[in-house]
């Protein structure tokens, strides 16, 4: 199985009054990462609507080992760690340099049709597509 991973920089306006990167901008990093995921698995958040469902998020945790700060290099790995039939859970490593945890973060995400406003039971081509990303 495949962890996606995303390389983002961190600018001045991710460095909170403490002179590190704040809260939020984990946050968003799990969102980019989310998003490109979601391209590379060929539904991307542009064009969900044809597919009838889309993942909404559940719950959201981090958990902070080291603060980062303004020219580190930054890595975020995402995978899922558990695949059902109407949800998921997606893991979140943040890393510094080569090797570095200095953050774990997690989501739980409900997959839910568009049209019905229901949980979505995944179609065999999705939990494959999505299942790439599985690491147990």
């Amino acid at each position: 199985m495949k962890i996606f991973t995303i390389e983002p920089k961190i600018y001045t306006y991710d460095i909170d009054s403490s002179h590190h990167v704040n809260n939020i901008t984990y946050i968003r990093w799990m969102e980019m990462a989310r998003v490109e995921l979601l391209e590379d698995i060929g539904m991307a958040v542009h064009e969900i609507e044809k597919f009838d469902f889309a993942p909404v998020l559940t719950h959201t945790e981090i958990s902070y080992k080291k603060p980062l700060y303004l020219g580190d290099k930054i890595r975020v790995e995402l995978f899922f760690s558990e695949l059902k039939k109407i949800s998921g859970t997606m893991k979140f490593h943040f890393i510094r340099g080569e090797d570095e945890l200095v953050a774990e973060g997690r989501q739980d995400a409900l997959f839910f049709s568009l049209s019905t406003k229901r949980p979505h039971k995944l179609t065999a081509e999705q939990r494959i597509k999505i299942a790439q990303y599985l690491v147990t």
